[in-house]
């Protein structure tokens, strides 16, 4: 049975310095935004993170690398319009970054979590990505061998989680929760509900709670209302 926390700050206290941590989120769509904070208040340094991007605007993950407690960065798009803090800690030869096309990236995760030693893809042979690695013609296609991506920690957001940690998530914010859960030595979650055990549909549940060791609950936040218009 995972362990319900009282506090996103209490969930993570046991992430320490230069862990490989996988962070949920398109964008900001899925984005565990409370447990990132709860992350760099704890102090955690010299961390090696992975997610689909390099921050964005001035909360969540842009903050862990605007405050150089990133390392190192594995990610399929470090640079958007409002990606500033990592293009400056980047300049600043304050961050490594490894690049890695989404589709590879989320199957090099897929791959950790399912024992999978290594696979063979045909994205990004014949470019920079490829350059060091094993190399292979299959079916007359040239292909790059990847390897997965292991971590000593996920932080995912999902939208429900019973008390034996099975999980559900809102629409699009699911994207890389469901294999960053498998794929780390412990899953920490926070869910907007949590119910009884039982209080799930079975065949809805997207993430089973074999993979989740810590659940916080993190209200949703009320959406404004509208001035009323005279």
């Amino acid at each position: 049975m995972p362990i319900i926390a009282n506090s996103a700050a209490e969930s993570v206290a046991g992430i320490g310095d230069n862990s490989t941590v996988l962070i949920g989120g398109f964008g900001n769509a899925g984005q565990p935004m409370e447990l990132i904070d709860a992350l760099l208040d704890g102090g955690a340094t010299g961390l090696t993170v992975v997610n689909n991007n390099a921050g964005q605007g001035d909360a969540g993950l842009a903050l862990l690398i605007k405050e150089r407690r990133v390392r190192r960065i594995i990610c399929s798009f470090p640079r958007q319009p409002d990606s500033w803090h990592f293009d400056a800690a980047y300049r600043a030869g304050e961050i490594e970054l490894e690049l890695v096309p989404q589709g590879n990236l989320a199957e090099r995760i897929r791959a950790a979590g399912a024992g999978i030693g290594g696979f063979f893809t045909p994205t990004g042979f014949g470019t920079m990505l490829a350059e060091g690695k094993e190399t292979r013609v299959i079916d007359g296609r040239g292909h790059v061998y990847e390897t997965p991506i292991h971590a000593d920690f996920a932080l995912i957001k999902a939208l429900t989680a019973d008390r034996a940690g099975n999980l559900i998530y809102r629409k699009t914010a699911r994207n890389f929760g469901p294999i960053m859960a498998a794929a780390a030595k412990a899953s920490i979650v926070q869910v907007s509900n949590i119910v009884d055990t039982g209080g799930l549909d079975p065949e809805i549940v997207v993430t089973p709670g074999i993979y989740v060791n810590t659940i916080v609950r993190i209200p949703a936040a009320a959406p404004e209302r509208e001035e009323a218009r005279p």
